[in-house]
């Protein structure tokens, strides 16, 4: 196990197949690889290129140890209508378990944290599912708080492509 420092930086496009591997690696850990498309040319359009057309769609942190990639944050900017204040929206957080407990995703959701206050942001906010333990406990622990009156709603696939036809 390293000892060395924690280190955060913005990931550039040479990082996309290192985000790729560690999207595939919380995938496995979510039980959720069988869902996952994630690809590099995808990577490099949506983060680094022209995602919609108007530029980056998302952005990512890559989480080092000792010089070595060890976790990163992907995230985005939401809305606030009734703050009436651009928000971040963190999509997926992950650290290797290897050197989980060494401060890393502190360090990652600080990184966030910092990028919010600079950018005149409302709040930060993410989901997170509800058998992950070890990470309620750590969001709890930073002082996040659960909002159990939401309910997360998804339309995709199938059902995305058919209410868009208008069916």
């Amino acid at each position: 196990m390293n000892d060395g420092p924690v280190h955060v930086r913005p990931a550039a496009a040479a990082d996309a197949a290192l985000i790729v591997g560690l999207i595939r690696e919380l995938a496995a850990y979510e039980k959720l690889a069988h869902e996952c498309r994630a690809d590099e040319a995808s990577i490099v359009r949506h983060l680094f290129g022209e995602g919609f057309g108007s530029g980056p769609v998302a952005e990512c942190v890559i989480g080092e140890v000792d010089g070595r990639a060890e976790g990163f944050a992907l995230f985005f900017t939401n809305f606030s209508t009734f703050m009436c204040r651009p928000g971040i929206y963190l999509e997926d957080l992950y650290v290797r378990p290897g050197v989980r407990g060494r401060g890393l995703g502190r360090a990652l959701l600080r990184e966030l944290a910092r990028l919010a206050v600079r950018r005149g942001c409302g709040r930060v906010e993410w989901s997170v599912l509800d058998w992950n333990g070890p990470a309620i406990e750590f969001y709890e622990r930073v002082g996040a708080m659960a909002m159990d009156e939401w309910t997360v709603y998804r339309l995709t696939g199938e059902a995305l492509e058919a209410f868009a036809r208008g069916q």
